[in-house]
């Protein structure tokens, strides 16, 4: 493979075979008329090409403003793929983002424009990819076989350091085997990030003495390119196995940066999504979007989760998981294992199994772990429960019956 594809969902008011042309033209020649010089050689090595077009049902209405009038055939939909040749970009991703998705989302010809997926030659193997993903991540953690039971810090932000280690402590006593920060605290004047780090793992190193575990924690090291390098040393230093960082603020630039210095997995948080996303005919699918994360380092990435309390859909969460199983070149999957949050409780495992077809995850619950009415080390119990009734395909309520925090759960969170 020597050129670059990319799928996209077109919503067009003209006829969409021309329309596709304006993209290939738009995101190569760059003009809408020959220029001097261009020649029939110069297009045919450089130019994007319409590589194959599938026309769908027509829309009944523009799903965006600004595009131009309605043709006498109506809003026009189609499933089209662009290539580009690999010498026009190189194997670099930031100029592979700005090709792939620059200003395709602006042209007059379109009423909606969504890029569903990519597949790149083999020479952007050369990114650093995860180097943790499942197995690493499953060694430092200790879990060998089901999810990595997790959970965020809440409150998001108004704990101090020395508040948000005694709630470390206490989910490290239930029995927790992940912890994140919440991606709105990272080094505010009220939990500055060292101060943080270092209380933390003073209590997570003690009960790692204690109990021969020690929990992942990931802290939000977002921030400059110094400033994260300088973080993560800090937490590898004092013995921490995890670092966060919020992919849509440091930015691919900032995630390759971090990437390449890393000895520890990196929990890609995904917060600003919805604005990638949300609107169906807009943006990005997960399935394109993360692969360049994947590639850029990302260990750990998140998916939302089944019945969540955000706007996504649970074909689209499973779909996101699945997608982050596939592999992208032989040789190097760039397999990232991934988060589920958002809702969760012991409520979700047996769908989330049943769908994922395995249990190669976090499963990240603040509200239920922490509000169990028995208690935030029965919460943990409750989920492990839960995955463990649906690995072993027996009813969780069947299970509840012996297991009675689970069906404590149950009764709770139904």
């Amino acid at each position: 493979m020597t050129r670059i594809e990319a799928d996209y969902l077109i919503e067009t008011p003209v006829d969409p075979s021309a329309a596709a042309e304006a993209m290939a033209g738009e995101q190569s020649s760059g003009t809408f008329v020959r220029l001097p010089g261009e020649t029939e050689e110069l297009r045919e090595r450089s130019s994007a090409r319409v590589e194959g077009l599938v026309q769908l049902p027509n829309a009944d209405a523009p799903s965006l403003p600004g595009a131009r009038g309605a043709g006498p055939d109506g809003i026009r939909r189609a499933k089209v793929t662009l290539s580009w040749p690999l010498e026009t970009t190189g194997p670099d991703l930031i100029n592979l983002t700005a090709t792939v998705a620059g200003n395709l989302f602006e042209l007059q010809q379109f009423s909606g424009l969504r890029l569903l997926d990519i597949r790149l030659p083999d020479a952007f193997s050369h990114y650093p990819g995860p180097k943790f993903g499942i197995d690493g991540t499953r060694k430092l953690s200790g879990v060998a076989t089901g999810p990595l039971i997790g959970t965020i810090v809440k409150p998001s932000v108004g704990l101090s350091a020395e508040d948000t280690a005694a709630l470390a402590g206490t989910l490290a006593a239930a029995g927790i085997d992940f912890i994140k920060d919440d991606e709105l605290q990272a080094d505010g004047p009220n939990c500055p990030f060292d101060t943080r780090v270092r209380a933390v793992m003073d209590v997570l190193k003690a009960h790692a003495d204690k109990t021969g575990k020690k929990v992942m924690y990931a802290f939000n090291l977002s921030g400059e390119v110094d400033d994260m390098r300088r973080r993560h040393d800090l937490v590898r230093d004092l013995g921490g196995t995890c670092v966060m960082a919020s992919l849509n603020s440091v930015g691919l630039a900032g995630m390759l940066a971090l990437a390449r210095h890393t000895d520890l997995p990196i929990h890609a948080h995904r917060n600003g999504w919805g604005y990638l996303s949300r609107h169906p005919a807009l943006g990005w699918d997960f399935t394109a979007w993360s692969k360049i994360w994947r590639l850029a380092g990302a260990d750990h990435m998140h998916v939302n989760g089944l019945r969540n309390k955000f706007s996504e859909a649970d074909d689209s969460v499973i779909t996101s998981a699945r997608s982050l199983g596939q592999p992208m070149f032989e040789g190097k999957p760039c397999i990232a294992m991934p988060v589920f949050s958002s809702g969760q409780s012991a409520v979700q495992p047996p769908e989330t199994y049943a769908r994922l077809g395995h249990a190669d995850c976090i499963y990240a619950a603040g509200g239920g772990i922490m509000a169990h009415p028995h208690g935030p080390a029965a919460g943990v119990q409750s989920l492990r429960d839960a995955w463990d009734a649906a690995i072993a395909g027996i009813p969780a309520q069947t299970y509840g019956e012996t297991h009675p925090a689970l069906a404590a759960a149950l009764e709770t969170y139904a």
